[in-house]
Order: structure tokens, then sequence, then C-alpha cells
């Protein structure tokens, strides 16, 4: 891709979230979100703050990245927190995320947007989680001479970077004053683009936090009340393939003793009226919560609300695990495993490898269809002693992998990136 392509690509984009926000609830806030953005960061930001800026694509990357953001608050109070997000799926939920000085929507690429950005923000120190890859803005920060870091980056063979056309993408890497890859293959193929010297595994900054969620959960009384001492299958970001081969399941298992959590991945008023008619019994989380004692006897609670997956698979028997149906792939498998539970996810999940490396270790099994599943959960609750093996392997994987934050950490540290700025 070319400059020219870039800037077609870039103008058509934002044409198309126009047509789109016509329709689209979520693309009426991503241009909600922008409007009126520069008076917003030239009031809130203001002259005289020394500032560390980290950009994040949506909530997946936002949980990355915090905590290093966390870490480096600590360590550097006199610096303020600026975090911004592409999508509204991460500003939406975390907007009012109180370690952050600011949060805002980034400003569409262009080399306007990206000079005025600059220009009013001046970060000390620029951070890209994962992946995000705008041109201007990494052009402008590479000329600024401002350190920038991309942290638990993730690459793949096929990916322009690495092909014949690709130099308009390389040339974005280069801009990057370090980059910390999640694995050894990702390295490998950023070293044989050239990039050996700027180019180090950290690993992935998740493990350090689910670690951390996990090591002080936040008590959900209405869930334990719910469970009352039963097994319990946590089913977390759920589509609709996911739900129809759990109730096919259990149906066929027929356990009253077995209770079922699930936290469906969308959660808007169709979304949960379609769900209600899968499980017919189930209760919401809404209509339970405000009671102290809750008394419930069904059978299912459908979790009505967003920002309590990650605490509520410590009331798991089994953890499942959703997405594995879509083309996209299971979801995060990280915040089940860290808690010691065994992991059930469908058939779609190589490209992630937390997925792969966790079943591979027999802390996690994959299925393909409802009956496969109701076998998996029969046999995990009947043989408690392959029940404890693979508790034990989901808990150990995530506990090996940690450490990325303290890698990233210690680079800035030692290489001086903000002590001097």
């Amino acid at each position: 891709m070319s400059l020219l392509f870039y800037t077609i690509f870039l103008r058509l984009y934002l044409l198309g979230i126009r047509l789109a926000a016509l329709k689209n609830e979520k693309a009426r806030l991503w241009l909600k979100g922008r409007k009126n953005i520069w008076n917003r960061l030239g009031t809130l930001v203001g002259s005289d703050n020394k500032i560390i800026w980290f950009h994040c694509a949506s909530l997946g990357e936002f949980e990355q990245g915090r905590p290093v953001m966390e870490e480096l608050k600590k360590l550097y109070p006199q610096y303020k927190l600026l975090l911004t997000f592409f999508s509204p799926s991460g500003y939406e939920v975390r907007k009012n995320y109180p370690l952050a000085d600011w949060v805002f929507y980034l400003p569409p690429d262009s080399p306007s947007n990206a000079k005025k950005f600059l220009e009013t923000v001046r970060p000390s120190l620029v951070v890209f989680v994962k992946y995000e890859f705008w041109y201007h803005y990494l052009s402008a920060i590479s000329r600024r001479m401002i350190p920038l870091l991309l942290v638990s980056a993730v690459f793949r063979p096929g990916q322009p970077f690495f092909r014949w056309y690709g130099a308009f993408h390389r040339y974005m890497l280069s801009c990057f004053t370090h980059i910390f890859v999640q694995n050894a293959a990702a390295e490998e193929l950023l070293k044989k683009a050239g990039f050996e010297q700027t180019t180090s595994i950290a690993g992935d900054t998740r493990f350090d936090r689910v670690l951390e969620i996990a090591n002080q959960p936040k008590p959900i009384a209405a869930a334990a009340a719910f469970i009352n001492g039963m097994n319990c299958i946590v089913a977390g970001s759920t589509w609709e393939q996911d739900e129809n081969a759990l109730r096919e399941a259990l149906a066929a298992i027929k356990d009253p003793s077995l209770k079922l959590i699930i936290a469906p991945h969308e959660i808007n008023e169709n979304r949960l009226a379609k769900l209600r008619k899968v499980f017919p019994d189930a209760v919401l989380y809404s209509a339970i919560a405000a009671d102290e004692r809750p008394c419930v006897s069904a059978g299912t609670l459908i979790i009505d609300n967003i920002g309590m997956l990650a605490s509520l698979y410590q009331y798991s028997y089994i953890s499942y695990v959703g997405g594995g149906f879509t083309k996209d792939g299971v979801h995060n498998v990280l915040e089940a495993a860290v808690y010691g539970k065994p992991v059930l996810i469908g058939p779609n999940y190589q490209k992630y490898r937390e997925a792969t490396e966790l079943i591979q270790v027999k802390g996690a099994d994959s299925f393909s269809t409802a009956k496969e599943l109701e076998n998996i959960i029969i046999t995990l609750l009947k043989d408690r002693a392959l029940y404890q093996q693979k508790s034990q392997a989901a808990k150990e994987y995530v506990v090996s992998q940690a450490g990325a934050c303290k890698i990233i950490i210690d680079f800035i540290q030692e290489n001086r990136l903000l002590t001097n700025r």
C-alpha cells in the first residue's frame, strides 16, 4: 500500500462510518465521541503537564496495556496519563477509568490531525498496545523523536509487513523505538524484516493483568447466592452458537444440581430477549442483584451488564469461553484459566496462542458439537482426579507466562525514556 492508497482508504473509511451512523449505534458513537475533540483536548490537557500517552484500539487492548499503565503511574507520579481509544467498545466502557487523567477518542489519522494532536498533548512517552498502525501519527511521533513503544504485539507471516509490497507498512514499524512481541515466532518475523535491533520478546501483558484480578477478585454476592454451593458452569462472552450448544448439552445431562451463569458477548434488549427464549427458566442478574439475600431457584442466571466477567469466573466449577464458533474465534481464555478451573472452548481457537497452548498443557478442551460438549462436562463432573489435573494445568500455565510488564518497565527505566524528559 502506498501513501496515496492509504489516504484514499482513510477517506472511504470515514465516509463509510458516516453512512453506517444512520443505522448503527457504534458508528454514531464513533462520530459523536470525536465531535469538538480539539476544544476538549486543549481545555483539559493544558500546556504545563508531563504526559504519557497510551493508545488502545478497544477494550481488549486496554486490558493488555493496563498493567504497564498502572506500574508507570506508581513509578512516575509526576506524569499525567492520557488514554485514547479507536473503538466505542473500548472508550464507552473505560471513559471513566480512574487512573487516567484524560480519556479520549483518537482523532482520525491525517497529517494535520497528527500534528495538532502532538502539539496539544506534547507527550514524553507514547505506548501503542498490540496493534493499530496509523501512518501519520507514527510518522509525526518519530519525527519529533518521542520514545514510541509497541507492547504485546503479535505478527503473522501473511501480513503486509513481511510481503514484497510491504515497504509502506515496514516504514510504520521503523517509527517505533522498540517493539515488544509476545512470542519467538513474531520476533523471528521482525528480525528477518530488518528490525533485529528494535525487537525483543516480552510476552503478553494480559497474563499479568488476569493474575492481578484473580489475586484480588471482586466478590459478587448475587452470583454466590445463585450458585448456593452447587457446581456451576460460568459461560463468558457467548454467542448464539455457544448458547445453543450449552442448552442441548445441559438438557441431555439433566443434572438439577448443575447451575449455569451466562455473560453474553453483546448486551442489548434484542440479544437478551433471544437468550431468554433459549433458557426460558433463566433469571436476570439485575432482577436479583438489589436483594441482599436473593432466593434463586432458577437453573440459569443471565448477566445483563458489562465489566463483571473477569471476576465471575471465580465462581465456576467449569469455565466456558465463547466465540469459538465465530469467524474471529474464541475470546479471552486467560480470564477464566487464571482461577484454576478447566476451560471449554469451541473449535475456532487456532490463531490465539494462549488458547492453543492451554489445550496443549491440558488445561482446556475444545469441542465441535453439543454431544462432545456434553461428554466433556460429564467426564469432568465424574472424574475428580482428571478435574484436578486440568484445574492445576490451567493455573500453572497462566503463572508460567507472567512477567511481560516487568520487562517493559525495565526497558523504560534502563533506557531512561522518562527520567530525563
